[in-house]
């Protein structure tokens, strides 16, 4: 693996409660990105296929929608890709994710377009599933490390309204299916997932801006943990990436516009879990 001296060297320290940033996640894949090695890149590339799988079920929807440029594929890309799948044709694995490629394919086949929350639930689980066989050990274990801790917070979620909570959990990791088929008050986790409790926590505070710094904290301080010992490589500039994109969302979200993006994720966690109306 490339070790990136003068790159890493240059970087600026970041913590979550930064007030600016020099640059953004935009900024990263223009000035930076092009100073990596190819392998490198496709494993950057990862991070940036969050926007992509956006883009995607957006132009599913509506093939004039406004896509997220910070994705690794150009509108025009996207429309040629979902038109190609959508006529019988195939895409080299090399031109366009392979989990992309057969969810577009599954839209078109599977008579679900109108189920929203089904969409989102199979792709992201397609993509924590794609990117945790990267190869990279530290890369691998921060999307599960991700999608334990969603997985665990709608588990609780689901469990506090007496909802069913294997049909809320995806992915198959060993906490996915604990948390599906255990009836343990715990999901037979604590001990076993080292953050566990931590989540626990997390998931009993009823301010919904604080509740989601604390998570952010979590993955914060699980980065700074995992990249301790990796001083100049590829992991270290994945971490600032991510990191970034913390800060980045955190500054979007000032007093009016969170009062707004919450209600709208709350409402999303609402639909994900089916909370019947009594409790809404």
């Amino acid at each position: 693996m490339s070790k990136y001296y003068y790159l890493i060297a240059g970087l600026p320290e970041l913590t979550l409660e930064d007030s600016k940033i020099s640059y953004t996640v935009a900024d990263f894949k223009k000035e930076l990105y092009p100073d990596l090695s190819s392998s490198d890149k496709k494993l950057i590339d990862l991070f940036y296929l969050q926007y992509d799988n956006a883009n995607v079920l957006k132009l599913l929807k509506d093939k004039d929608a406004e896509i997220d440029s910070r994705g690794n594929y150009s509108v025009e890309e996207l429309i040629e890709y979902i038109n190609t799948i959508k006529e019988g044709g195939t895409i080299s694995k090399k031109q366009f994710p392979s989990y992309l490629s057969d969810f577009i394919s599954s839209y078109f086949t599977s008579g679900s377009e109108n189920d929203i929350v089904l969409q989102e639930e199979s792709l992201t689980t397609s993509y924590y599933s794609y990117a945790m066989q990267c190869g990279n050990k530290f890369i691998a274990a921060w999307f599960e490390f991700n999608l334990n801790v969603n997985n665990i917070l709608v588990a609780l979620t689901a469990r506090k309204y007496k909802i069913d909570v294997a049909q809320n959990i995806v992915g198959n990791t060993e906490v996915s299916e604990a948390l599906r088929t255990s009836g343990a008050r715990d999901f037979g986790l604590t001990g076993e997932v080292e953050y566990f409790d931590q989540i626990v926590k997390v998931s009993e505070i009823d301010n919904l801006l604080e509740r989601e710094k604390k998570i952010d904290s979590l993955r914060w301080d699980w980065l700074e943990e995992n990249t301790f010992f990796h001083y100049f490589t590829l992991e270290r500039v994945f971490s600032f990436l991510i990191k970034l994109s913390m800060i980045e969302r955190w500054l979007i979200l000032d007093r009016e516009k969170g009062r707004e993006l919450f209600r709208s994720m709350i409402d999303s966690l609402k639909d994900e879990v089916q909370i019947p109306a009594e409790f809404k």
